[in-house]
Order: structure tokens, then C-alpha cells, then sequence
């Protein structure tokens, strides 16, 4: 194509725009076709008769199977050991049947919510004055980040955000002089590669967690994605460690019918049981978290995958090699993850993953990774790059501390320390 004006540009940005969401839904639609009956059939069903796109509830349902299967599972693989802990983020309009998606992936285990909350209430006006009743639960919606620590605590095996809408979540992240934002930022970053949490406070309980297991779950408008990638989101390494879902399919026609019972009850029972070996082990039935390890063959794949990745990265601008970087431990998580969601439909548990497991889980990355280059191209010319001292003026101005300038810009507060002595205001 001959470029001769800002016109010719914008035309062959929207034409490889629209390549880019055809390569999504063809790959989308292999991926749906290789998974369990019970998955496929659920996605395909919704789809058809209340109207929800395939996309959304498949990432749901990839977040039901990270919550259930918490830190009671785990993966080594080429030299490393890794969880199943992913974050999601569903982006549409109003009305795309986000919030539909999100509550039937995640409704077998909101009952499972329900009954712990019961449970908690009849021991909480049985118990003495002064004692202390501990909830369990999976999921937090709407929570300050000190709660969101406390609940992880008494919940080490997984910590379930699970947020209708994002927008204020994100904002906060963005804005330097909030308080939660940064720390909310800081939990997704270290959680995500299962660091350590110790907290300490002079007035309420201190805690340590050897291990952090956070899960993600929102949606957001399409407008609003410009605060994902701003305010040091970007630059933290918040965003690359998103796995992003713009609505591809549509289905404008109405039916009377509803999702079959059958359906509903099979993908139930099978995120059930997942719960179910989890619990094993959460409750010391079993000392050590259950180890997937890779066959040869499937090992040999990861690696050739791997090291595709890091061959990408040379070529690749800013921005996406970073992205390309965060696959690198995400395919990891998604090899768990799949790995579950199929034997979870079969009489015994196996621990061995098969090379059919690492090829689909790949795909799926790459699904995830044609999102993230849709949203670039959507985002071209609408975020300005942020300039670090603009930041740091805008830091002072607002009373925030060196650390809290620091969390946004994801540097150490050293830096900042040093920053701050050259910057006039």
C-alpha cells in the first residue's frame, strides 16, 4: 500500500487492525474446539442462547480454575517451579455481557463463598465475646488493600479479586497521591511471581505469607484503556502481566432457551473437583503441594516456545518485548492450568503433562498476545509517554512519599531520592 497522508496511515492501521481481530477469532474458536466437552459445550451454549461472547467467558473460566486450584498446585518446567495464578481483564462496552460471563464461570465457587460465610456466621454468634472467628472465603470485590492482605492471610491458598469494574481500581494505581493504588500495584507484581508477603503494623496484626497466590478478574470499558497503560502502570510491569479480552464474537439474536442443567452441573462438578484436591492439601492432608511435571516431549515444546519468545524480543519494539517477557512465566501458569481443566474431567488425577497440554496452552498465549497488539494499535497516539520528572513534581506538589512516587514509576525509592535532590519546583 502507497502511503501518500495521514489518511493513507490511519487506512492501513484499521485494514491490519482488522487482520489482527480475524487471526484472534480463528484462533479462539481452535482453542474452544480442543477443550474438554464440558468447557466447550458451557461456552457454546451461553453463547448461543444468553448472548455471551466466547472470549469473555473463557477467561472467566481460566480464573475460576487459578482460584480453585490456589497454591495447592504447582509446575516445574525447564529449571523452575511456578503457580497458576493469572490476572484477566475483560474489555468492551456497556452491555457486552462482561458481568454474565465473570458470574457463571465463577458461580459454583460463589456458592462455595456462601457456605464458608454461613459458616462463619453461626460459629461468630456462637463464639465467646473476645474470640476470633476466621472466615474463609475465595473472593474479595470490594475490599481496602490492608483488608485485601488480612483476608490473604487467613486465606493463604488464594486471594480472588474479583472486580465487576476495574476503572477506580486502575485509577488509583495511576494516581500518585493515593494511598491503596501503589500498594494495590505492588501486591499484583510480587503476587504474581508468588513472592513472600510480610506485613507490619504497630497497632493491628502482623503477618508473613512465604508465599502470595492473587488471582485477577475485572472488566473494564474500552474507553478507560488509556489509564491502564498510564501513571506507571505501564512502566511497572503492571499491564504485561495482563491477559487482555476484546470482544470478537457477536450474537445479536435472542433466544428462548436457557443454558441445560446438564451443562451447567458438569462444568460445576469438574471446577469442583479441583476444589476438592485442593482442599487435601490446604487442610494437611498432604504436606507438599501437588508437582506437575512435563513429559520429554511436552518440556521439549515449552523450550522451543521459550526460546521463540526471546528471539521475538531482539525484533520487537517497545512495549510488546516486555509483554513477550511476561509470557515467558505466564505460559507456565497456563500449562497448569489447562493441564487441570482436562483432568479434572477424568476418574484419576495425573500429574504428567502431555504435549497436546504445552501445544494448546500456546495458542492460548498467542490468543492473548493478538489482544495486547489490537489494544496497542488502538491505543496509538492516545497515550502521551510519561515523563519520570513530571511525575516526581507532580508527587511533590501532592504530598506524596518517596515510596509511593516510587511504586508508581517502579523504581527503587533510592532512585527517587536522588531524583528529588536535582528537581526544582
Amino acid at each position: 500500500m502507497e502511503i501518500n497522508s495521514l489518511q493513507d496511515v490511519e487506512k492501513g492501521i484499521q485494514e491490519h487492525s482488522s487482520s489482527l481481530e480475524e487471526s484472534a477469532v480463528n484462533l479462539l474458536d481452535d482453542i474452544i474446539n480442543v477443550l474438554p466437552v464440558y468447557i466447550k459445550d458451557l461456552i457454546n451454549e451461553a453463547f448461543e442462547y444468553k448472548r455471551i461472547p466466547k472470549e469473555y467467558l473463557l477467561s472467566s473460566i481460566f480464573f475460576a480454575f487459578c482460584n480453585a486450584s490456589g497454591l495447592a498446585f504447582q509446575i516445574d518446567a525447564l529449571g523452575y517451579s511456578n503457580y497458576g495464578n493469572l490476572y484477566f481483564a475483560l474489555i468492551g462496552s456497556r452491555g457486552d455481557a462482561k458481568s454474565p460471563a465473570m458470574d457463571l464461570a465463577t458461580g459454583p465457587l460463589n456458592k462455595y463463598d456462601n457456605q464458608k460465610y454461613e459458616e462463619f456466621r453461626e460459629k461468630s454468634l456462637e463464639a465467646d465475646p473476645g474470640d476470633i472467628i476466621d472466615r474463609k472465603q475465595l473472593f474479595i470485590q470490594d475490599a481496602t488493600v490492608e483488608a485485601a492482605y488480612y483476608m490473604h492471610h487467613k486465606n493463604p491458598f488464594s486471594l480472588g479479586i474479583f472486580i465487576d469494574e476495574m476503572y477506580h481500581l486502575i485509577e488509583k494505581m495511576s494516581n500518585p497521591s493515593s494511598k491503596d493504588g501503589p500498594a494495590w500495584r505492588q501486591l499484583l507484581l510480587q503476587g504474581n511471581t508468588n513472592k513472600h508477603v510480610d506485613i507490619l503494623r504497630k497497632t493491628t496484626e502482623s503477618f508473613r505469607l512465604t508465599k502470595s497466590y492473587p488471582t485477577l478478574l475485572g472488566s473494564i470499558q474500552e474507553q478507560f484503556i488509556p489509564k491502564i497503560f498510564s501513571g506507571g502502570n505501564e512502566e511497572s510491569g503492571l499491564t504485561d502481566r495482563l491477559c487482555y479480552s476484546l470482544k470478537l464474537t457477536h450474537n445479536s439474536k435472542l433466544s428462548k432457551y436457557r443454558i441445560g442443567l446438564d451443562c451447567l452441573r458438569n462444568y460445576s462438578d469438574n471446577l469442583l473437583r479441583i476444589m476438592d484436591h485442593r482442599l487435601v492439601v490446604e487442610e494437611k492432608k498432604m504436606d507438599d503441594p501437588y508437582v506437575l511435571t512435563c513429559s520429554s516431549e511436552a518440556e521439549d515444546i515449552l523450550f522451543d516456545y521459550t526460546q521463540k519468545l526471546l528471539d521475538d524480543q531482539k525484533d520487537t519494539e517497545s512495549g510488546e518485548k516486555e509483554y513477550l517477557s511476561k509470557i515467558q512465566i505466564n505460559i507456565h501458569k497456563m500449562v497448569l492450568i489447562l493441564h487441570l481443566i482436562k483432568q479434572s474431567a477424568k476418574p484419576e488425577l495425573s500429574l504428567k503433562v502431555e504435549p497436546a497440554t504445552v501445544n494448546e496452552a500456546v495458542r492460548i498465549m498467542e490468543f492473548y498476545l493478538i489482544n495486547f497488539r489490537i489494544i496497542k494499535q488502538k491505543l496509538a497516539g492516545q497515550v502521551k509517554t510519561i515523563n519520570p520528572g513530571d511525575i516526581i513534581r507532580l508527587g511533590i506538589k501532592n504530598n506524596a512519599t518517596q515510596q509511593q512516587i516510587a511504586a508508581v514509576l517502579g523504581v527503587n525509592k533510592s532512585t527517587i531520592s536522588r531524583k528529588m535532590a536535582k528537581i526544582k519546583i
